[in-house]
């Protein structure tokens, strides 16, 4: 790595992030925050996503307080009728999620924070995607709960998945519903004073900082 580049550090367990920035160039430090969610409270999920993006990020930066690096944190939710979803906690309560979101339009939120240890800045923004249900039959909700899928995802499905095929249609950044919106990281990189350049084998982060 050029030692002008930053690290960048994926402050998250999440193996669909990490691919999401491996197929656009980027092959990040997986760093796991570890950050207590319970601490974090909101009836506003665009503030309570981006408050949990920060704290994940934040917790993952005194493990790089001397380097040279970016660290992101992400966090999404699920909101029907105004009510606020994260992961299921068992089948049962996603297979009643799943009658609630069949036929319906949910607005899936993810946080993203994105701190420059170097020259000690934060950025943290919010992208929301609409996403349009199928009106899915009992027998379908119930076979793919029982896949097993959806039960570690914010939304209870998987776009990329098999839950795909329960998704009508979607309405803004498609990689926000998978967890990581790329167009908005682009935004907060360059923010951040940071260009963004291609070769065969990498995407490059160039610091254009005085």
């Amino acid at each position: 790595m050029d030692a002008t580049q930053p690290q960048f550090i994926l402050a998250s367990a999440s193996t669909a992030r990490r691919s999401i920035l491996q197929n656009a160039g980027i092959e990040p430090i997986v760093s796991i925050s570890n950050f207590n969610e319970d601490l974090i409270h909101s009836d506003d999920p665009a503030k309570l996503v981006q408050m949990l993006a920060k704290g994940k990020a934040a917790a993952v930066v005194p493990r790089f307080s001397h380097h040279n690096a970016l660290v992101l944190g992400c966090d999404s939710v699920l909101a029907i009728n105004g009510r606020i979803h994260g992961k299921p906690d068992n089948a049962e309560v996603a297979i009643a999620r799943w009658q609630q979101m069949r036929g319906n339009v949910g607005q899936l939120y993810t946080g993203h924070s994105l701190i420059d240890i170097q020259h000690d800045r934060t950025v943290t923004k919010y992208g929301l995607t609409l996403v349009h249900f199928s009106d899915a039959t009992d027998v379908e909700i119930n076979s793919y709960i029982g896949t097993g899928e959806p039960l570690n995802c914010a939304g209870c499905f998987t776009l990329e998945g098999m839950g795909g095929l329960l998704v009508n249609k979607i309405e803004g950044c498609h990689t926000n519903v998978i967890g990581l919106s790329l167009p908005l990281l682009r935004q907060m990189i360059i923010s951040l004073g940071y260009t963004i350049t291609f070769t065969a084998q990498r995407t490059n982060i160039i610091p254009t900082l005085n």
